[in-house]
């Protein structure tokens, strides 16, 4: 193995703290080489990818990568928080004491990066000076080179970061080990993969997968995971799954800013995404934040406060067009240095296409390769109709290829927060939108944010799947104390931002037509909430919260039928006086919730007069 300090020292890592951590794991798993990774290093890493088959051309500027077929996905059952203090065990968080993971993790890791080299990625997740800076640095180890091309598009990355910290050892220490991956047992009682947070460490320790949130740990695992614990034990900030974007009234010149959760399927990323429709857009200019990633505290004037610490798009392929979210598609045009994973690729034209990218699959299968690298042109006519891509494929971009993204997307100030919706995908009882003005009523609705099951065979009939502000696979602390962390956060606001529930998913009963629009259209239930918000509007009181009256929703350039927005703007009591029951159920599991959110819950019954 290469001299460790020598090669720090040559790359500029000034940090001891830092050192002394790259050579404890260089000892444990035992890389050949070491070499340090800046974003000045892409170029060359590119290269080198290309020149090893790692990576291939996809287009001018633009890159494939396969992983392995079992290797696909994030793994919510192999995904630990670990902590020093059995009290922080949850109903989500799968909690297992700290002590326990290093020794497994350790083990799992010691020579298990023979004959690769360990990249050693400085981070940060923020924007420099910003007031969470304290909490946003990361050192990441990996043996592959894919996971710090990815790390590049995803994070700021640099020496610097990490050498001008004011507490030498407060970064947080990421440790990545792909493995074997065709001899894991990946699915069964012998899988030998563990993706652990020892939160009250600040330690990631993950070991088994060479993809997305198992691999890229300042993404998911320290955006999300260790900076919810973070948030919690300072008493500081919240870290939330929420897309985050802007809306500037070119009439007036006001700005706001919107903040939200929404479970998988349930049109998260269209929406930070998305444009004006074309009958608004010489008004209205919507500007893009962030689609995954929030953390949020209060500024010293009592206002919410925002920003997305991630500095690129890990978005889902599957559907996305120039349809339902151009902005997606511009922002992986050729030249953008773009990455896709796992989607179909023409090795003869280094095309790719995923379902949903056209509503038909290219008819010339010349050439076209499946996601596990299968040609096309040879399938049986029992795999004719297999997909050509993985549900889950993915793109990675950098923000600034994001064509609408906000000129302040990189204020290490934040933007003020004047909203906080969540939205879950469903059929029936969610109105297009409903506004909710108190703050306990607001977090409750958040802890009992629910959709659709994915399979049938997960829910029953007219039960959904609880996602409490779609943070179910990223929760780090018991529910309970979440509950009363968010009242406390939010309650520190002089000027608290409003609550929403939003769904675009509402369906007709009798043939299963949406009943409304979406994409672009959802641009016009936000503008009415920032009216409400202004007292521009009124609305009308519900038992559920304040729905727009007909005539406040903006619906120009629109056309729909009366009877659709009839329903769209109607809350179904009797459907409404079941969810009740469940919602009960699903909040009883739940020790320690404050009793601020049963209070909230009782309210709400006995408005639907139960």
């Amino acid at each position: 193995m290469a001299d460790v300090d020598a090669v720090l020292e040559g790359a500029g890592l000034k940090n001891e703290k830092a050192r002394e951590y790259v050579r404890y794991w260089a000892e444990v798993t035992g890389p050949d080489n070491i070499e340090v990774v800046s974003v000045a290093d892409d170029a060359r890493l590119i290269q080198e990818s290309l020149d090893a088959v790692e990576i291939v051309p996809a287009g001018e500027g633009l890159y494939y990568s396969r992983s392995y077929y079992k290797d696909t996905a994030r793994s919510e059952e192999r995904t630990i928080v670990a902590t020093n203090d059995p009290a922080d065990k949850g109903v989500y968080n799968n909690w297992h004491p700290a002590a326990e993971m290093k020794a497994k993790l350790t083990g799992l890791m010691r020579g298990a990066s023979a004959g690769k080299t360990m990249y050693v990625i400085p981070y940060l997740m923020a924007a420099p000076g910003s007031p969470l800076e304290r909490y946003a640095a990361g050192v990441q180890l990996t043996d592959n080179r894919c996971v710090a091309l990815h790390m590049n598009r995803m994070a700021r990355v640099s020496v610097d970061y990490i050498n001008n910290l004011a507490d030498a050892g407060s970064f947080v220490r990421a440790v990545h080990v792909t493995g074997d991956l065709e001899n894991l047992g990946q699915g069964t009682p012998d899988d030998k993969r563990y993706f652990v947070t020892v939160a009250d460490e600040r330690t990631i320790l993950h070991f088994g997968s060479s993809y997305g949130g198992n691999a890229l740990l300042g993404k998911i695992a320290h955006g999300l995971r260790q900076a919810c614990y973070d948030g919690w034990a300072s008493a500081a900030f919240l870290a939330e799954q929420f897309m985050l974007l802007g809306i500037i009234d070119k009439q007036t010149g006001k700005r706001y800013h919107i903040a939200g959760g929404f479970p998988s399927a349930s049109g998260k990323t269209n929406l930070a995404m998305t444009l004006a429709p074309d009958a608004l857009g010489s008004r209205y200019h919507v500007e893009f934040y962030g689609d995954d990633i929030a953390w949020l505290w209060v500024g010293k004037d009592g206002r919410l406060y925002g920003m997305n610490p991630e500095f690129g798009v890990f978005g889902v392929a599957k559907d996305t067009n120039e349809t339902t979210n151009p902005t997606a598609m511009d922002s992986i045009a050729p030249g953008t240095g773009a990455i896709f994973t796992n989607v179909a690729y023409n090795e003869k034209t280094h095309e790719v296409w995923w379902e949903g990218r056209t509503p038909v699959p290219p008819a010339d299968l010349d050439g076209w390769l499946d996601w596990k690298g299968h040609r096309i042109a040879d399938r049986s006519a029992v795999e004719a109709r297999d997909p050509w891509a993985h549900p889950n494929s993915r793109f990675t971009t950098t923000l600034a290829n994001v064509p609408n993204v906000a000129s302040d997307y990189a204020d290490p100030r934040g933007v003020p927060i004047d909203g906080i919706i969540f939205g879950g995908r469903t059929r029936d009882r969610e109105p297009l939108i409903r506004a909710i003005t108190d703050l306990a009523e607001g977090v409750y609705d958040g802890l009992t944010l629910g959709a659709e099951a994915t399979f049938a065979a997960e829910g029953v009939d007219g039960q959904l799947r609880y996602d409490p502000m779609s943070m179910r696979p990223f929760m780090s602390y018991p529910e309970g104390a979440y509950a009363a962390h968010w009242l406390a956060i939010i309650g520190q606001c002089a000027q608290p931002p409003i609550f929403a529930h939003v769904n675009w998913f509402q369906r007709d009963a009798s043939d299963g037509h949406f009943l409304w629009p979406g994409y672009r259209e959802n641009l016009r239930a936000l503008l009415w909430l920032m009216q409400l918000r202004d007292g521009l509007v009124t609305g009308v009181r519900s038992p559920v919260g304040i729905l727009p009256a007909e005539d406040e929703l903006n619906l120009e350039g629109l056309s729909i039928d009366p009877a659709d927005l009839d329903k769209l703007l109607t809350i179904d009591t009797a459907r409404w006086r079941q969810e009740m029951g469940f919602r009960e159920q699903h909040l009883a599991q739940f020790g320690g919730l404050p009793e601020e959110i049963w209070e909230a819950h009782r309210r709400v019954a006995a408005e639907l007069g139960l």
